[in-house]
């Protein structure tokens, strides 16, 4: 009996070390299995696109994952069609459309995409120095890693370094990964590829 549970415990254990370092898809490119809404504002699927776009009321909004991920490497295709203020969430939870957690900027040019901002606490953490807002390619796709160990955060935009920095407070949380839409309307970005590697 102790050698079957000895075994049985092992292949348990085996099980949820595979799951870690294998990157896997966030999105399926058909619905939004595994996501939750937040808000009024519109999360649809086009063309194996997940799209976030504004509404009628003009409002924040957000897409969650159901999961929380601690320790991770993102990457994601983003393609801002219109207005680009959104941003990327990591350990965030989501009370209505109040988020507490950090987001990656996704926005216009000379707006900081890749730097990490705080919501409803301390504001901008890391801002992007003005020589890598070239970075951005306006009106194309364009790719942004995150990865966060830890206190640790880094974040790539096309392949360059935006931010590397360590902050105890993001250390000790964790939450859901999470897409915004800015308040204000006039929003649209085109997602695709998020892969997440659990570390």
């Amino acid at each position: 009996m102790k050698k079957q549970l000895l075994i049985l415990g092992m292949i348990f254990v085996l099980a949820i070390s595979q799951s870690f370092g294998k990157k896997t898809k966030l999105f399926n490119g058909k619905d939004l299995t595994g996501w939750k809404i937040y808000g009024t504002e519109k999360w649809y699927v086009d063309n194996k696109n997940l799209v976030c776009e504004s509404g009628p009321d003009k409002k924040y909004g957000y897409l969650a994952t159901e999961k929380f991920y601690k320790d991770f490497d993102l990457t994601c295709d983003f393609l801002q069609e219109s207005n680009g203020n959104s941003g990327i969430f990591f350990r965030s939870t989501v009370t209505g459309t109040k988020i507490a957690g950090w987001q990656c900027e996704v926005a216009p040019k000379d707006h900081d995409s890749g730097g990490i901002y705080e919501s409803y606490g301390r504001g901008w953490l890391v801002q992007i120095p003005p020589e890598k807002e070239n970075v951005l390619k306006p009106g194309e796709w364009n790719t942004m890693r995150i990865k966060v160990v830890g206190d640790h955060v880094q974040t790539w935009l096309n392949g360059t370094s935006m931010t590397d920095f360590t902050d105890q407070k993001i250390g000790a949380a964790n939450g859901s990964i999470a897409l915004q839409i800015h308040d204000g309307g006039g929003i649209k970005v085109r997602w695709k590829n998020l892969k997440i590697t659990e570390l």
